[in-house]
C-alpha cells in the first residue's frame, strides 16, 4: 500500500513539473503557481525514507500499526538509521544542479538541507542526552534485544523470556534504590530520563502485545513477570517525574505550570532555523514599539468612548457586552459574514465559494478551555464559552473574555481568511512542503489579517477598535513573557500578572494562555510567531503591493499558494532572490521607522 501511495505521489509530482514547466513556457508570472520544482522527487524520498524508518523501529501496537506516544524517545538504533538517511541526502544534496535551478527548486533545496541539517543537530543531542543517562537504565538493551524478537517474529522459549523479565525488574528496583539517594540530574535531564523510562514501557508492551495469546509458551511463562516489569518501568518513571517536580516547585511558582525555560543560546538557534535574523533582545524592543503603537490607539478609542484615559473601565464595559449562553455560534457566522464581506468590498482576495461553505465549528470542553481560553481553529473553529460543568466564576470570565468586540479580530483569524483557508489551500497547492511549514507562516498569514484589517479600517467604532487592540496586545504581550521566560526572567506568575495588568485579560483566562504557552506541545517560540510572522507578511506586503509591483488579490494569492514555509523563502520566489546552496537568513523586516 506504501509503494501504490509512493508511486502516485511520484506521478503526480513528476506529472506537475512538466504541466508547470508548459505554463512558464507560456507565461512569465505561472512560476508563481508551479505544484512542484526540480526538488520534488528528492523532498518526497526523504520524508517518505525517514517516516519507514520511524515506523518500523517506533513501538507497536495491538492493533497492528506502529505507534510513536509522544513520550516515545527514539531508540539507539533508530537514531543511527535516522542518521545515515541524513548524510545519504545530503550527499545527494552536494549532487543536485543548484546552479540550474528555477528559483522554486532553490527554496525546496534549502528548505530540505536546512531540515536535514535540524534533524543532524537533534538526533546527536538526544543521543548525547542519552548517553549523559544510560547509567540510570542499564536494563535498556534487554528491552531492546526484546523489541528486536517481535519485528521479524523471532521465537523464544516463554520460559527464558520471563527469566530476563525478573531479572530486569531486579535491576530497575536495584538502581530506583540509587536515585534516591542522588538529587544531581537538571530539570532538562529529569524530563528527559523519565521520558526513557516511559518509552521502555511502550517498547516492551508493544513486544509482549506483539506474542501474547498467539505463543503457547510466551503465553504461560510471561505474563506475570511482564506485569511486574510494566510496573516497574512506570514506578521507576514517576521517580524522575516526582524529582523534576519537586526541584521546577523550589525554583518557580505554584500554579502547577510545568514549563522548561531553553535560555538563550537555543532561543537564537531556533530563531536562525527559523530564518528569523533577530536575536532575543531585538525581538523584545520590537514588542515593546508594538506596544507603544498600540497604546496610542487605545488611548483615542477610551477617549472617544467617554472615558478619558482610562482605558481600562473601557475595557470593562467591552467584556460586559457579552452575548447570552447559546448565542455564541450565531455571533461566530455575523462576525465571519462581517469580515468577509469587508474584504470583498476592499478587493483584498478571492476566497473560492467551496471554501466559505465548508468551514465547520465545534463547542470547546471545559477541560480544554483550561489551556485554550479563546478560540481555536482550523479546518472549524473550536468556540471557547462556558459549559455547564464550570464554576460560576469561571462561566462569567468565559463570556467576558469572548465577548463580541474581542471576538471580531479572532474569528476571520480562525476561519477565512485565516487558519480554514490556510488548510484549504495548502492541501491543493505545494502540499509536499507540508513538512517545512513555521509557525512564523501559520500563525504570521492569520495575524497578517488581523493587522491588514485593522490598517483598512475593519474596527470603525471606538470598541471595535478596543477588541481588536486588545488582541493586539496580547500578540505583543506574548513576544515579552514567553521570550523573558526562556530567558530565566520572569516565571509563569509574572507572566499572568502581566497579562492581566497590561493587557486586560480575565485572569482564569490568562492562567490557561501561559499553560498553554509553556507546557503544552508547542515550540517554544511559537507565541513569538503570530506578530513576528505577521510583521514580516506586512513588510512584504509593503515591498510588493504599495511599491505597485503586485495587487493585493495577486500578492495575497501568491503568497498562500507557496504554502507555509518560512517568510523569507516567500519573498525570495516571489522577488526572484539570487540564491546559493549554503544560505542563510538575513532579511531584516522590521523597520523600526514605520507602522504596520
Amino acid at each position: 500500500m506504501r509503494n501504490n501511495l509512493l508511486f502516485g505521489t511520484l506521478f503526480f509530482i513528476s506529472f506537475s513539473t512538466f504541466l508547470s514547466s508548459r505554463l512558464s513556457a507560456q507565461s512569465p508570472n505561472a512560476v508563481l503557481y508551479e505544484q512542484t520544482s526540480e526538488m520534488g522527487t528528492l523532498i518526497v524520498g526523504y520524508q517518505r525514507d525517514v517516516d519507514a524508518i520511524n515506523d518500523f523501529y517506533y513501538p507497536f501496537s495491538a492493533g497492528g500499526y506502529y505507534s510513536a506516544p509522544l513520550t516515545t524517545l527514539k531508540s539507539p538504533v533508530q537514531r543511527k538509521r535516522l542518521q545515515e538517511i541524513n548524510n545519504d541526502y545530503l550527499l545527494k544534496l552536494k549532487s543536485a544542479g543548484f546552479n540550474t535551478f528555477s528559483i522554486n527548486g532553490k527554496v525546496d533545496y534549502i528548505l530540505l538541507k536546512k531540515q536535514i541539517e535540524a534533524s543532524v543537530f537533534l538526533l546527536n543531542q538526544e543521543e548525547q542526552s542519552y548517553k549523559s543517562l544510560v547509567k540510570y537504565f542499564p536494563f535498556a538493551d534487554t528491552v531492546y534485544s526484546l523489541e528486536n524478537l517481535r519485528r521479524r517474529g523471532t521465537y523464544k522459549d516463554g520460559a527464558l523470556i520471563a527469566a530476563e523479565l525478573n531479572a530486569t525488574v531486579k535491576i530497575i528496583d536495584s538502581v530506583s534504590l540509587d536515585l534516591n539517594k542522588t538529587t544531581k540530574l537538571s530539570l532538562d535531564q529529569l524530563k528527559t530520563a523519565s521520558n526513557i523510562a516511559i518509552s521502555l514501557k511502550h517498547r516492551l508492551k508493544g513486544f509482549y502485545q506483539f506474542y501474547m495469546n498467539y505463543e503457547p509458551t510466551f503465553t504461560w511463562w510471561v505474563p506475570k513477570p511482564y506485569e511486574k516489569a510494566d510496573l516497574a518501568l512506570d514506578n521507576y518513571a514517576k521517580q524522575f517525574s516526582a524529582k523534576q517536580d519537586s526541584l521546577m516547585a523550589a525554583n518557580h511558582d505554584k500554579l502547577g505550570i510545568k514549563g522548561l525555560p531553553i535560555g538563550r543560546d537555543e532561543l537564537i538557534r531556533q530563531l536562525n532555523a527559523e530564518l528569523i535574523p533577530y536575536t532575543p533582545k531585538e525581538l523584545i524592543e520590537l514588542a515593546e514599539k508594538e506596544f507603544k503603537f498600540c497604546d496610542a490607539e487605545l488611548l483615542k478609542a477610551s477617549a472617544e468612548m467617554g472615558f478619558g484615559k482610562d482605558w481600562k473601565k473601557a475595557q470593562e464595559k467591552i467584556k460586559n457586552s457579552y452575548v447570552p449562553l447559546g448565542k455564541q455560534p450565531e455571533l461566530i457566522v455575523k462576525l465571519q459574514d462581517d469580515a468577509l464581506k469587508f474584504i470583498k468590498a476592499n478587493d483584498l482576495i478571492d476566497i473560492p465559494a467551496l471554501a466559505e461553505e465548508t468551514w465547520g465549528m465545534v463547542m470547546m470542553s471545559a477541560e480544554r478551555q483550561l489551556v485554550n481560553p479563546f478560540f481555536t481553529g482550523g479546518r472549524e473553529i473550536s468556540i471557547s464559552y462556558p459549559t455547564n460543568t464550570m464554576e460560576e466564576d469561571d462561566k462569567l470570565m468565559s463570556m467576558r473574555g469572548n465577548n463580541p468586540y474581542f471576538s471580531r479580530g479572532t474569528v476571520q483569524h480562525e476561519l477565512l481568511p485565516g487558519h480554514h483557508y490556510e488548510y484549504y489551500i495548502n492541501n491543493r497547492y505545494k502540499s509536499y512542503r507540508d513538512p517545512f511549514k513555521t509557525p512564523f507562516s501559520i500563525e504570521g498569514w492569520s495575524l497578517y489579517w488581523e493587522l491588514l484589517l485593522y490598517d483598512k479600517g475593519f474596527a470603525k467604532t471606538p470598541e471595535e477598535k478596543m477588541g481588536m487592540l486588545f488582541w493586539r496586545m496580547h500578540r505583543c504581550a506574548r513576544i515579552l513573557f514567553s521570550l523573558n521566560y526562556h530567558l530565566g526572567k520572569w516565571t509563569p506568575q509574572q507572566s499572568i500578572d502581566f497579562l492581566v495588568d497590561r493587557v486586560g485579560h480575565e485572569r482564569a483566562n490568562a492562567e490557561g494562555e501561559v499553560r498553554r504557552s509553556f507546557q503544552g506541545n508547542y515550540s517554544p517560540l511559537y507565541q513569538v510567531a503570530y506578530l513576528t510572522g505577521g510583521l514580516q507578511l506586512f513588510a512584504l506586503k509593503n515591498e510588493l503591493v504599495d511599491g505597485g509591483k503586485m495587487s493585493f488579490k495577486q500578492f495575497h494569492d501568491a503568497v498562500i499558494k507557496e504554502n507555509l514555509i518560512p517568510v523569507e523563502m516567500i519573498r525570495a520566489t516571489l522577488i526572484n532572490q539570487p540564491l546559493t546552496r549554503d544560505f542563510s537568513t538575513s532579511w531584516k523586516f522590521y523597520d523600526k521607522t514605520s507602522k504596520p
